[in-house]
């Protein structure tokens, strides 16, 4: 099993931050700009929530507010949900899938290390699948050619 911390240093430890007084409007600039789907929003060095495309949709768009009005702080997500580096990706799966939500910071003594998403996680399971699979396929193609050869020598006996 991968550990979040061996995740993070194979796809790097971006990490995507804006203010809780800064506008949604701003946030979504910056999202765009980044291609991302989520921002940490933090409090100086405190994180304080977590501002994704989901809040934009379901508390801007549905609800009617000025996206250039409306300061990050009154729609982010909070608590915030996070995990540790040591922790396993299938643990930030179960996570992820429990709390219903797309991303999750990585906080290793109260600072803030990156943010992973639901497909960073996916992707690495299936990643280790398939080189999974790969090893059995290998074995069972080796073992069937020894087989053949010890089939062949027991018949030439």
């Amino acid at each position: 099993m991968n550990t979040i911390r061996q995740l993070i240093s194979l796809r790097g430890a971006d990490l995507w931050v804006i203010s809780p007084q800064d506008t949604v409007f701003n946030a979504l600039r910056m999202m765009a700009k980044l291609d991302v789907g989520a921002l940490v929003v933090m409090d100086g060095a405190r994180i304080v929530g977590m501002f994704s495309e989901r809040d934009y949709a379901r508390k801007i768009i549905l609800k009617g507010p000025a996206s250039k009005k409306t300061r990050v702080a009154e729609i982010m997500s909070t608590p915030v949900i996070t995990i540790h580096p040591d922790q396993t990706v299938e643990e930030a799966l179960a996570l992820m899938t429990t709390c219903r939500i797309r991303y999750l910071p990585v906080i290793e003594d109260d600072h803030v290390l990156s943010v992973i998403s639901l497909n960073n996680v996916v992707r690495d399971i299936i990643s280790r699948q398939s080189e999974t699979i790969k090893v059995y396929e290998e074995f069972e193609s080796g073992r069937s050619v020894l087989l053949n050869h010890q089939l062949v020598a027991h018949l030439q006996h």
